[in-house]
């Protein structure tokens, strides 16, 4: 008897393994269920030794196959519904208003919440609610924050200058400005400086292709090597998709952001641009072209005697800096093509600078500027007041033209 009943588990045993890589759960569960059938008295312990399947799970399969019909699991399914554990949040039906009082303590009732001020992770957030009776793990804790539609989000920077009540009309005041010099052939540039560069074997974020561990080697700490920052200061022309970049080697000063528009004049705006009698400056509210400055309303002065040009600044609105067209045109063409390497030298920076290329035709042109501009120049009234500037009736702070000054020496 005994000798029989081993002939025959060994002969389920290999159909089963055969089998085993083609069956799903069910599969396994009703093949088993055929055998011990098959089997008859004692066909459950045999059945169980041939195939590792749990006695419970023959008995499932045997019922099933006794009433196909009934019991079998929807199309597609292995199990009928209503099977497994019960959820989480079936058991503890205070558990989901628990963890959203947890994620937006204040909106949601709780603003003593102790993951106010903490970082909010399934795991803590897991742990916070055992100490409160709710003993869930990560995993349901992440389900649960999925089903009812959170999903992992960092700071956007979206409130940019919405605060001043006139900031679309601004810039709608600005789109009429260019398109009006840009019909009547007059440049209109957009200006501002790029941000501060360390010069040396700093890390610069970013990749490139390199071979295998041969990729660039910089400094482990940013402290400073006693060289002077590297400070960008760019001239877009709107129109041509030309830029020019002076990169000092001392401070950003309205001096320096002038000379600058100097140097793109007498190097590529005069020869672009040989009847011009008109310039537009688009930048912003703050920094060395600051609208507030009485040092950059007298260089710009200082341009318009040099250039002969009449001088016409539209600020961006406060807090609106991005929207310059000089920092999506130009500056992050710059960032993209010395990603990756660190900026070793001055003559690196300017090569990089100047070699920056896109597909839409952008060309820019660069020179290391080795002036030393001093910080905290004084105007005096008497200064302010010989500035030969006309102001706009909309918002005359930001909108205003400087004429060359008759009789300068």
């Amino acid at each position: 008897m005994g000798s029989r009943y081993s002939e025959r588990e060994e002969a389920v045993r290999g159909r089963f393994q055969r089998l085993k890589p083609t069956l799903d759960e069910r599969g396994r569960r009703l093949f088993g269920a055929a055998e011990v059938l098959e089997f008859g008295h004692g066909g459950y312990a045999a059945v169980q030794r041939a195939t590792g399947l749990a006695e419970s799970t023959l008995r499932r399969g045997v019922r099933e196959l006794e009433d196909l019909e009934r019991l079998a699991p929807p199309e597609g399914k292995q199990r009928r519904p209503g099977g497994g554990r019960r959820r989480a949040e079936k058991k503890d039906p205070g558990l989901v208003a628990a963890l959203e009082a947890l994620v937006e303590p204040v909106t949601r009732g709780d603003p003593e919440s102790p993951l106010r001020w903490t970082a909010k992770g399934v795991r803590r957030l897991a742990a916070e609610l055992a100490e409160r009776g709710h003993a869930v793990s990560r995993g349901v804790v992440a389900r649960l924050l999925k089903e009812q539609g959170y999903t992992l989000q960092g700071t956007r920077k979206v409130l940019e200058g919405s605060q001043h009540p006139d900031r679309n009309a601004q810039f709608e005041f600005i789109n009429k400005e260019v398109k009006r010099f840009q019909a009547e052939r007059q440049p209109v540039i957009s200006i501002d400086t790029k941000k501060k560069e360390l010069v040396g074997t700093y890390a610069n974020r970013g990749q490139e292709w390199h071979a295998k561990r041969e990729g660039p080697k910089a400094n482990t700490y940013d402290f400073p090597n006693g060289k002077p920052k590297a400070v960008p200061y760019g001239v877009y022309d709107l129109a041509r998709n030309e830029g020019w970049v002076s990169v000092s080697v001392s401070s950003d000063t309205a001096e320096f952001a002038t000379n600058t528009i100097l140097r793109w004049w007498t190097t590529m705006g005069r020869d672009a641009y040989p009847e011009a009698t008109d310039l537009l400056v688009t930048a912003d509210c703050g920094g060395s072209n600051s609208y507030r400055g009485r040092l950059w309303r007298l260089m710009v002065q200082r341009v318009a005697n040099e250039t002969g040009l009449a001088v016409s600044v539209a600020h961006l609105p406060p807090g609106t800096s991005k929207w310059n067209k000089i920092e999506y045109r130009m500056f992050s063409h710059i960032t993209m093509n010395w990603r990756g390497r660190p900026l070793i030298s001055y003559e690196a920076i300017v090569q990089l600078i100047g070699n920056t290329r896109t597909t839409k035709g952008l060309t820019i042109r660069c020179e290391l500027d080795e002036a030393t501009y001093k910080k905290g120049q004084k105007v005096d009234d008497s200064q302010l007041n010989a500035i030969n500037i006309e102001r706009h009736s909309f918002h005359g702070e930001w909108n205003y033209t400087i004429y060359p000054q008759l009789n300068t020496p």
